[in-house]
């Protein structure tokens, strides 16, 4: 186990927290992504903190950070950059866009085009773009966090599946409790309590928490474990399109970085059972008679978690 590493998560939660409130569980999910490269689509519905939770993060890290509201007019030159000619010196410069960042906040990304949004798969796959036949290799820490909104359906265009499979997580905030909203109230009362949030970890630390998740260990049982789940999508009743393999990595992934955040040398078996749903159900795609018969993707999801057998 590497405390440091551990202390790093710890510290970017708490942080989080005096902003977010009563979202412990979503902030461990969102972290352990950050912390294995992969990204995290929010979808919940409007005014529950999803872009708040997104700049609370940025600024908990001394990190490069940029929010990029997606519209239907906007192209994928908005996101990536153009050049311009200089007319000085007789010459085109490359003006980067957004999207050579840290952390790009994609705020309402299923209002862009879809030929907008595949502007994003490169960058999320590879970490790299191609402008104008050029490669052009984006930080070594970039975290994509997107929003959109589940219930508003005018002037929207569906992620495809092969991007929605590009996020490692898609995670949902929900409603806090009572208590919790009036704590929000006061909180907000004169000031917003975000305004004060200062960085509590670097950039280096983060990447140093990246580093550390490699070091945790998967035994091959449980390696078996995380196949046999998402293999056990591919022949469900009312699954028109099961977990891909890339599923499977996430998913170790991410069952590592919790692990290391529980302050563990090794993943256990509740670590894969408490990330399956988040990891895989927004992969899948439902036969239509499925979906008007109430069967949900995360209903699957948890279905064959109940029913795989756990390695002893």
């Amino acid at each position: 186990m590497n405390p440091t590493a551990r202390d790093v998560s710890e510290r970017i939660i708490t942080n989080i927290e005096r902003v977010i409130r009563g979202q412990r569980d979503a902030l461990r999910k969102i972290l352990a992504a950050l912390a294995t490269g992969g990204h995290v689509l929010l979808e919940d519905f409007p005014g529950t903190g999803k872009t708040t939770l997104a700049k609370a993060l940025a600024r908990s890290i001394d990190a490069q950070f940029k929010r990029l509201q997606f519209t239907p007019d906007l192209l994928p030159s908005d996101i990536l950059g153009v050049s311009v000619f200089n007319p000085r010196e007789q010459q085109f410069r490359f003006h980067e866009g957004p999207i050579f960042t840290n952390i790009l906040l994609a705020d309402e990304i299923n209002r862009a085009s879809p030929r907008t949004q595949s502007a994003l798969l490169e960058a999320m796959g590879e970490v790299q773009v191609s402008v104008e036949g050029e490669r052009r290799a984006l930080p070594e820490l970039f975290f994509v966090i997107a929003t959109q909104n589940p219930v508003d359906f005018r002037g929207t265009y569906p992620l495809p599946e092969a991007q929605m499979d590009r996020f490692a997580a898609r995670l949902t905030l929900g409603y806090v409790s009572a208590e919790e909203e009036v704590a929000v109230l006061s909180a907000q009362e004169k000031v917003h309590p975000i305004d004060a949030l200062s960085s509590v970890v670097t950039l280096a630390d983060v990447l140093t928490l990246k580093r550390a998740v490699t070091a945790v260990r998967v035994s091959d049982e449980l390696k078996r474990y995380i196949v046999d789940l998402c293999a056990a999508t591919r022949g469900r009743t009312g699954v028109q399109l099961g977990a891909s393999p890339r599923a499977s990595l996430a998913l170790m992934k991410m069952s590592q970085a919790l692990a290391l955040m529980d302050g563990h040398d090794f993943v256990t078996p509740e670590q894969i059972q408490e990330l399956a749903a988040p990891v895989i159900a927004h992969r899948l795609v439902m036969e239509p008679q499925a979906r008007f018969s109430g069967l949900t993707a995360r209903s699957v999801v948890e279905d064959v978690v109940k029913k795989t057998p756990v390695p002893a």
